[in-house]
């Protein structure tokens, strides 16, 4: 009996963190849905800046701390970063791109991650991680690639651009990690995005865009669960797991954008597209065998480090 309580602890150790940063991409996923569906085209800056706003004033509520020293400057970064020009790209994204092309682009963000958490924290990707973000990219070009109609070239630029900055600021909050709560620092990026956001949307845009009781709900979601709960989740993920693992478990948000689109939207996908997701999944399913065989010793260092 006490043989096999190790062995759930054992399990539970090495899953929960993994498990915890895949309900980011999860949600994150499902707003390429809800904002081509459900949310105003032709306002992307109120859009963005109504998705990040109000989630950062509610964290704020819970964690009531402000940034203290170096954390202003970094909250900035972070926030801009993270937030700011990330949620513009992405909501660009999401209306001139079908839901699950605009989500599946988002597959190479584990190479990306990879990338700059070697250029940045000296933190080398083993081989299966890198295999598991080679194989993601390939699903990838076969999602892309063999897509029906025009795809729209800004669109795509935009998808592109949002994973660059979102890896950048991903790895800099690991860089700046200094025992902050994960929650704390999520608020101060959220609300520094937001008023950046409803600073350049009132400027280029206008009055914000009247808003329906269906795009309130949206909105409402969006921002709450989509934004709040899953930024949270994600970087939870960077701060208690190796960066390369991070990005791959967040080839989830492409499946969970695919999923919807398919299956709620009507969207079609090839033979070979179909493949693709399947390169997807199983480039998850091999990276996270890896944190299912941790050894006793290193479940126990996570177990250690493992605060919010």
């Amino acid at each position: 009996m006490e043989t096999n309580s190790r062995r759930l602890l054992h399990l539970w150790s090495a899953a929960r963190w993994p498990l915890i940063a895949a309900i980011g991409p999860i949600v994150f996923g499902s707003t390429y849905w809800v904002t081509r569906e459900f949310l105003p085209a032709d306002s992307p800056l109120w859009g963005s800046a109504i998705r990040a706003l109000p989630a950062g004033l509610v964290l704020l509520l819970v964690v009531r701390r402000l940034p203290r020293g170096a954390w202003w400057w970094r909250s900035i970064v972070l926030g801009t970063l993270n937030m700011g020009l990330f949620f513009c790209l992405v909501y660009v994204a999401a209306q001139l791109l079908p839901s699950s092309v605009a989500a599946s682009i988002t597959s190479v963000a584990p190479l990306m991650i990879a990338a700059f958490a070697w250029l940045i924290l000296h933190e080398r990707p083993s081989p299966r991680v890198l295999i598991g973000a080679g194989v993601g990219a390939a699903g990838v070009l076969l999602i892309v690639g063999t897509a029906t109609g025009r795809l729209d070239i800004w669109g795509i630029a935009a998808s592109f651009a949002s994973m660059a900055m979102s890896a950048l600021g991903a790895i800099l909050m690991k860089r700046w990690n200094d025992g902050t709560p994960v929650l704390t620092v999520t608020a101060w990026q959220l609300l520094v995005g937001g008023i950046e956001l409803t600073i350049v949307a009132a400027l280029f845009e206008g009055p914000p865009p009247a808003v329906s009781p269906s795009e309130l709900t949206a909105f409402a979601y969006v921002s709450l669960i989509a934004t709040a709960l899953g930024f949270f989740c994600w970087f939870s993920g960077f701060r208690h797991l190796p960066a390369g693992v991070v990005g791959v478990i967040g080839l989830l948000n492409p499946v969970t954008g695919v999923a919807l689109g398919v299956l709620i939207s009507g969207e079609t996908l090839s033979a070979l597209q179909m493949l693709g997701i399947g390169l997807v999944l199983g480039s998850i399913a091999l990276v996270n065998a890896r944190r299912s065989r941790t050894t006793p010793a290193a479940t126990a260092t996570d177990a250690r480090n493992a605060r919010v």
